[in-house]
């Protein structure tokens, strides 16, 4: 009878993988609102090292941020980069990642705490892990992500 109960209590999330620095993240479905090839992104003057500038998207204008710069990720130029577009406090925002992969659906209950050996600059802006066959899944936060760099930028 619990198991049933638990069984029906259970969810299952879908999550756009994403690739930072041959580290896998997932960012929840419903948060994403476009993804992006390469962009032609116009340089913001005095703007935090994370904020890669904006692009317009469809006369929208948006906020680059460079994820990999907010994780101290050394980048490559000669790789082409890609973005996840999310909607945050009624705003665009483009994350420059490395690369796109696949939508993943979750059980919630296989989504952890964030481990104490986890890297600081990860924690930060995790919501928890999730261990695949090969290799650790980290949910991306994004809205505590925007968060640290809007309170980096004030």
């Amino acid at each position: 009878m619990k198991a049933e109960n638990a069984h029906q209590t259970s969810k299952t999330l879908e999550y756009l993988t994403i690739l930072i620095d041959d580290q896998k993240f997932g960012i929840p479905v419903l948060q994403i609102q476009d993804v992006l090839r390469e962009q032609k992104v116009t340089r913001i003057p005095l703007a935090s090292p994370e904020v890669a500038g904006s692009l317009n998207l469809r006369g929208r204008i948006v906020t680059a941020i460079d994820v990999r710069k907010r994780l101290n990720v050394k980048i490559d130029p000669s790789k082409r980069s890609m973005s996840v577009v999310v909607e945050y406090n009624q705003e665009l925002y483009s994350l420059i990642i490395d690369k796109v992969g696949d939508v993943l659906s979750l059980d919630q209950n296989r989504i952890e705490k964030n481990p104490g050996t986890l890297d600081s600059k990860w924690r930060d802006i995790s919501d928890g892990v999730c261990q695949l066959d090969s290799e650790l899944l980290i949910i991306m936060d994004v809205p505590r992500l925007l968060d640290s760099i809007q309170a980096r930028a004030s």
